[in-house]
């Protein structure tokens, strides 16, 4: 059976027979599947946010092909319509881009424009502002009155409302407290189980991805340098390093330990995971 999403071979140059001709991306592929979440990594200018363009026809590649459910989503403008509905890109900062009246009205454009009827719509909107923690008495009101964290999570909202079977996201707490952080990764994770989605999230962070990826894929000039589970990918510390990237905090820690001879899982990534097993080691709090 076909993945989901496949990306094979994609390559993409700019400026193609100037002096600033360059590959931004170079032979990539990738599959991503149904209720997959994953984290993709690179330092800046790795190419993740050429790559993610692709995906929903912002962008034509220079060759290669994307195929959503067997099909090539350049195959005419009827489906590259459709993938623009079936596979949401929210932007870094997306609340930049509101621009309605009120938070219901931005909403709600996104299933305006796939031209569902207003019963549709209304379901949508209000199912979409539940995901992301929105309360229904904001709904009224101009998305310029709220705070930071609020634009973000009405501007997410938007794109959930097409409800979307994969949802790319570029930096989604970008800029947020801690608290906002945490709320954004739920409002995420909450979509993704609801709809059995597939979650496709560029991020610096590597403590979140460690702890909500299933799966990495690091971009490193261009290409996939690396893929597999965060504890896979995390115990290339060194060839990670090189690429400009960083190991989370607490897992750098227990590789340390395992280097000097500690039997730890490499996949601890938290605080908490760290001391439950360091604790373990000691035969219990007590011991």
């Amino acid at each position: 059976m076909a993945p989901m999403l496949a990306v094979n071979d994609l390559t993409h140059i700019y400026s193609i027979g100037t002096p600033f001709e360059h590959a931004a991306i170079e032979h990539v592929s990738f599959t991503v599947e149904p209720g997959e979440f994953i984290g993709l990594i690179g330092h800046t200018g790795s190419g993740k946010s050429t790559l993610i363009q692709h995906l929903n026809g912002l962008l034509k590649p220079t060759s290669g092909e994307i195929l959503f459910h067997g099909k090539n989503i350049w195959e005419s403008t009827v489906t590259i319509r459709q993938t623009r509905f079936q596979i949401g890109l929210v932007f870094q900062y997306p609340e930049y881009q509101l621009f309605e009246e009120t938070v219901y009205k931005d909403i709600a454009f996104g299933p305006k424009n796939m031209g569902l009827d207003q019963d549709e719509i209304h379901r949508r909107v209000l199912r979409a502002s539940g995901f992301v923690g929105l309360p229904e008495a904001l709904l009224k009101k101009s998305p310029f009155e709220l705070s930071g964290g609020q634009k973000r999570r009405v501007a997410i909202a938007g794109v959930i409302a097409m409800e979307p079977e994969v949802l790319i996201l570029d930096e989604p707490t970008a800029g947020l407290d801690p608290v906002g952080q945490k709320q954004i990764l739920e409002n995420i994770r909450a979509y993704q189980q609801a709809q059995n989605a597939a979650i496709l999230m560029v991020t610096h962070s590597m403590e979140d991805v460690a702890v909500i990826a299933d799966r990495l894929l690091v971009m490193n000039d261009g290409a996939v340098a690396m893929q597999g589970t965060p504890p896979e990918v995390f115990a290339h510390a060194e060839e990670l390093a090189a690429m400009g990237l960083d190991v989370p905090q607490v897992n750098r820690v227990i590789l340390a330990l395992r280097h000097m001879g500690l039997d730890l899982d490499a996949g601890i990534f938290t605080v908490d995971q760290a001391v439950q097993a360091l604790t373990a080691r000691k035969g219990g709090p007590h011991a």
